[in-house]
């Protein structure tokens, strides 16, 4: 597995460079509708995964790859098949890449940042998003499916320590399904926390990929309405991420691993397939290749064929 991938587009962070720091699919959360699949081992100890020496060199072999290719980048950010501050060399890593004078993100669950040495690690990076789901107990155990040792109480408790000595930029996310946590008591008790966490931007989304759990619904036009209102009432930037980003994926000079690379933590849409094999010179016939070797498999979502790597 590479530990680069991309750059992918992001609507939040444009033309992202994506560093998978954790092996697949380690994860403090089983989310009912994580885009990458199932969790394979639930985890909350920090552990290393991987060298900040050889993530730096994974990160300057990829940046000049992509620059030769006359190609932009507007963030490095830590996006993982699990849980990105399960890597206790996180913070080493944060260090090591700002030599690129290229924006750090992490996309976070937030589920450890009551920790100390989390906290600090993140403090080094230049926007942070943490999954705020809910804030009620059954709906999180519902929808996040936590490991059995977290308390939502301390992890909220977290955050908002964070928030008060964080430089850098705070998103959050929240992603809405039908039945679970879109009712108006719900967003309600959402809301309620993000008007103490403040972030700088509060994005909702629902599914637009295929989800772990195929019976996850997203919800209607009508919750998702509900929920920016109540969210824009009390908070400064909110943002509904309800759209596919687009097709625009980069070719590195190895199609088969751009492929595997990409949709280790990002399923990719056939047209986005068609696309990248495209600017490779490359036919239909190689995914249908990795198809056969079990290294690629397909699933539908929403009317769409979408290929995610087969672990």
């Amino acid at each position: 597995m590479d530990i680069t991938f991309g750059p992918v587009p992001s609507r939040r962070l444009g033309r992202s460079l994506g560093i998978n720091n954790i092996p697949p699919k380690i994860c403090s959360y089983a989310c009912i509708y994580c885009q990458v699949g199932k969790t394979l081992k639930m985890q909350i100890e920090r552990k290393k995964f991987f060298e900040a020496e050889d993530i730096l060199n994974s990160v300057s072999k990829r940046l000049r790859e992509v620059r030769k290719r006359g190609e932009s980048i507007d963030f490095l950010t830590f996006v993982s098949d699990g849980e990105p501050t399960l890597d206790v060399e996180l913070g080493r890593s944060i260090e090591a890449l700002k030599t690129f004078q290229i924006p750090i993100a992490v996309i976070s669950n937030g589920t450890l940042i009551d920790r100390k040495e989390v906290q600090n690690d993140l403090y080094k990076a230049d926007w942070v998003s943490f999954k705020v789901d809910a804030a009620e107990e059954t709906v999180w155990r519902k929808i996040n499916r936590p490991h059995r040792k977290l308390d939502l109480a301390k992890m909220m408790e977290g955050m908002l320590v964070f928030r008060e000595h964080l430089s850098g930029i705070l998103a959050t996310e929240t992603m809405l399904i039908k039945g679970v946590n879109d009712s108006q008591e719900a967003i309600e008790d959402i809301t309620a926390f993000l008007v103490r966490l403040k972030p700088d931007f509060a994005y909702i989304s629902i599914p637009t990929r295929p989800p772990a759990d195929e019976s996850v619904v997203a919800a209607d036009s009508v919750a998702v309405e509900r929920a920016r209102d109540m969210f824009a009432d009390q908070l400064n930037r909110v943002e509904v991420l309800s759209g596919y980003e687009s097709n625009t994926f980069t070719y590195t000079g190895d199609i088969r691993q751009d492929i595997l690379n990409i949709t280790a933590v990002h399923p990719m849409h056939k047209e986005a397939v068609l696309k990248i094999l495209q600017k490779a010179g490359a036919d239909w016939d190689t995914v249908e290749e990795m198809l056969q070797n079990k290294e690629l498999k397909k699933t539908e979502y929403n009317g769409h064929l979408f290929f995610l790597r087969s672990f």
